[in-house]
């Protein structure tokens, strides 16, 4: 078996607890939306979201590699869905402004 490069594991570094169950039930569910939903008791249009959000959080990772951690952060939670464009921005611009 050959070595796994470690940009290929880079992303799983910012999953939490919640995103690795989630894609465990993923895979244990055969890529089955419909079942993932129905094992946690949700409609298919909830966890189709949940994925979407999955999946650009693992984007954001990947697009903007091991730069700064903050940035990242304030990224990925962008991704989640925790903090919207307009914030996302406010945070960035006082952040970089700080750290030229």
């Amino acid at each position: 078996m050959e070595a796994i490069p470690m940009k290929t594991v880079y992303w799983l570094d910012f999953l939490d607890d919640e995103d690795r169950v989630f894609m465990k039930r993923f895979i244990l569910h055969s890529g089955s939306l419909k079942k993932l939903a129905e094992s946690y008791g949700v409609s298919y249009p909830t966890v189709r979201l949940r994925l979407d959000r999955l999946i650009d959080k693992i984007r954001v990772v990947d697009s903007h590699g091991p730069r700064d951690p903050f940035e990242l952060l304030l990224r990925t939670k962008y991704a989640e869905g925790r903090i919207d464009e307009r914030t996302l921005k406010e945070l960035l611009e006082a952040y970089e402004g700080r750290n030229p």
